[in-house]
Order: structure tokens, then C-alpha cells, then sequence
């Protein structure tokens, strides 16, 4: 049951990977509500959580929607608006930095009144915070106490703005979280590469073919698992510690894709081949007719529209497993000390993760598992 004095939760972007993973998790806590906003209505909702269909670029609506509600508290906002087929070549456009600077500001500006409920606001960045998309090579560990990147990114836009209008307030506070490279169960997300690998892995498993690493050379990184930033959004809502603070988020370890892909394949059932390097943005989205056969064989769950399902998540896998790069690189290495000694603990195996996610998207019946190739 729920608490009596009960908190409410905005979740903003409540269909992408990490804010599909708040809203779960905000659900299953007994002293809140939860409310997803999403542009598109949002379906399977977690029990006891509400949605709300909203355009952020609309600034008159999100003033009708969210303008005269005296019982949010906290906003989690983990929306991002990428221009269509701009994904990581877009990352610096000025119109896409633009709008999201706006999406926030119709979200925060109606709540951020007299009388409102709000206490806190958490916001998401993340390794270009470091510059890590635009250097050849960062210091290690990346810390949040080091002076801003000079470089032109949406995230400062974002934080300029939530630090100018916090600082005219004594009634809420805010966090900015810097996760590494985001891996959840989210369909049809721009940065989730984990659809767009479970369908590169079983369209080869269905054509005879080992399971064979795309990408390019070797690199050590971090990994984040999406139901981690949740359990940090729960913590940093009500947490003394955690106010007007940035705080770097990763499992706990580290990673290369090479060592870790014998595990993905061992998730998926399929055997490991030597690597083919090749571009998953330029292949698996063309794959709508194997993809519509692979659906119809196995009964999936699944949208039969590959994009649907993958969103952009081929071409972000490219960008994470360095395809077309030459080695060797740096690596990429965020400290998480700051938040660990803020109070948050939260840790989980990046191995464990891949296994995580990709069962779960079996046993949603949205891929296809071992158990059920052998039953044909």
C-alpha cells in the first residue's frame, strides 16, 4: 500500500531507456505516485503508474498540462530530442541544442511557480559532458569537480538554465547525473543498443551463422545499467547530499566489448565467431523482410517494423563499438567516487547486465532464446 504523505514523480521522456526504468521504479516504492509523460501515448504501464501524453515543444500545452498541478514534487527528466537520422552528427547542431534547452524549460518553468509542490529536479548528461565524443583522448578518471569542457553541448544550456532559476528559489533543488553508455530494454530508442544487437545476432543465428563482434578495436569504457539510474534518481530525491550537485553514474566497473561479447552471446545462445567488423547502422536496418520472417517463425511479441523496435540503436551501436576507428584508443574512464561517498552504492557486474537485459527481452517475447530455436 501507499504512504499517506505521498510523494509524485514526473518521469519526462517515460519511454526511453532510463525513463522507461524510473517509471518502473518509482511504481514499485510505497510512498509514491509516478506520472510518465511521453509525446506518444504510452502502453504496459507499470501497476499504479499514470501517463500523460504530451508534446515538450509545445510550450502552450505543457502550460495547460502541467501549469495549475499543485501535486508534483520531483521531476525526473530524461527526454532528449534528436533530430531524425542526426545522431551523433547532430549532437552539436545549434537548433538541436535549442530544443532541448525549450523542452526543459516548458516542463520546469509551469511547475516553478507560488504555491507549487516541487522539490527537487533531476537532469541527465553524461560523457560529452567530458568532451568524450569530440577528443581523441580525456584525462582518467573524468571528475565532476574539473572545469567545464569548452565546448558547445546542450547540456550546459540545460544546466545554465536550472542553475539560474534554482538559485531564485529556497523550495526545490536539483541533480545532474552523468551516466556512461546506457543500456536498458527501451523499443525503438535512439541511444539503446540493445535491440539492434539482439536482432544482428539472430538474423546470423538464423542464416547458420556464430555470432561475430562488428565493431572496431578495443577500447576500455564503462557501462550503466538503466535500472541503476533509477535507484540514483529515488536517492537523490530525497537526499540532503545529492542537492545542486553532479554526480558521474556507472556500474561499478569496466569494459570492453570484445571481452564482454562472449557473455552476450552465451545470453543470446549462440556461439562466438572470429570478428567481422562491419556497420550495424548501415546493415540491420535494412533487414525489414528478415526481421518480418524472424517475427512470424518465432510468434514474437515484437513490433514488425524493425525500426520500431531498434529506433537508432544500430547506428549508436556503431558509435560505441568504434566501428570504422583505428586502434589502439584510450580509454574512457568516469570516476564514481563523488556519489559513492554521497550516500549511493549501487553496483551491478556489466556482464550480469547483458544477460539482464537480453533476457528479459526474451522472456517478453521479443526476441527469440535457445529454448525456442530448439523447439523448431
Amino acid at each position: 500500500m501507499k504512504a499517506l504523505n505521498q510523494k509524485t514523480a514526473l518521469v519526462v521522456g517515460a519511454s526511453g531507456v532510463v525513463g522507461q526504468a524510473c517509471l518502473r521504479h518509482f511504481a514499485a516504492l510505497p510512498d509514491w505516485n509516478v506520472i510518465g509523460v511521453a509525446r506518444r501515448q504510452l502502453t504496459d504501464l507499470p501497476p499504479g503508474a499514470q501517463s500523460l501524453q504530451l508534446d515538450l515543444q509545445d510550450r502552450a500545452a505543457c502550460d495547460a498540462a502541467l501549469g495549475t498541478r499543485d501535486d508534483i514534487t520531483h521531476v525526473i527528466y530524461a527526454a532528449v530530442y534528436e533530430q531524425p537520422g542526426g545522431l551523433v552528427g547532430g549532437w552539436r547542431d545549434q537548433d538541436q541544442m535549442r530544443t532541448n534547452l525549450d523542452m526543459l524549460r516548458n516542463v520546469v518553468e509551469p511547475l516553478d511557480r507560488a504555491g507549487s509542490a516541487l522539490a527537487h529536479v533531476s537532469i541527465m548528461q553524461g560523457g560529452k559532458a567530458y568532451g568524450v565524443h569530440i577528443h581523441p583522448r580525456i584525462a582518467v578518471p573524468a571528475r565532476e569537480r574539473w572545469p567545464r569542457d569548452d565546448h558547445e553541448n546542450f547540456y550546459w544550456l540545460q544546466e545554465d538554465f536550472l542553475r539560474e532559476r534554482q538559485a531564485k528559489s529556497t523550495r526545490w533543488h536539483f541533480s545532474i547525473f552523468r551516466p556512461r553508455i546506457v543500456f536498458g530494454d527501451a523499443m525503438g530508442s535512439n541511444m539503446n543498443p540493445i535491440p539492434a544487437i539482439g536482432v544482428y545476432a539472430w538474423l546470423r543465428h538464423e542464416r547458420g551463422l556464430a555470432l561475430a563482434y562488428p565493431g572496431g578495436p578495443e577500447r576500455v569504457n564503462q557501462a550503466i545499467d538503466a535500472d541503476l539510474i533509477a535507484q540514483a534518481c529515488a536517492w537523490a530525491a530525497t537526499s540532503p547530499n545529492a542537492r545542486n550537485e553532479t554526480f558521474n553514474l556507472d556500474n561499478g566497473d569496466v569494459f570492453t566489448w570484445q571481452n564482454v561479447w562472449p557473455a552476450i552471446a552465451d545470453a543470446l545462445g549462440m556461439q562466438v565467431s572470429a570478428p567481422e567488423p562491419q556497420s550495424l547502422g548501415a546493415t540491420v536496418p535494412g533487414e525489414q523482410k528478415a526481421w518480418e520472417a524472424l517475427v512470424d517463425r518465432y510468434s514474437l511479441k515484437a513490433p514488425r517494423d524493425l525500426a520500431a523496435f531498434i529506433g537508432q540503436g544500430a547506428v549508436y551501436a556503431d558509435f560505441q563499438m568504434n566501428h570504422g576507428k583505428e586502434g589502439p584508443l584510450p580509454p574512457v574512464i568516469m570516476s564514481s567516487v563523488k556519489i559513492r561517498q554521497a550516500g549511493f552504492n549501487g553496483c551491478i557486474d556489466t556482464e550480469d547486465m547483458f544477460r539482464k537485459w537480453f533476457g528479459q527481452l526474451q522472456a517478453r517475447g521479443l526476441l527469440p532464446s535457445a529454448e525456442m530455436a530448439r523447439a523448431k
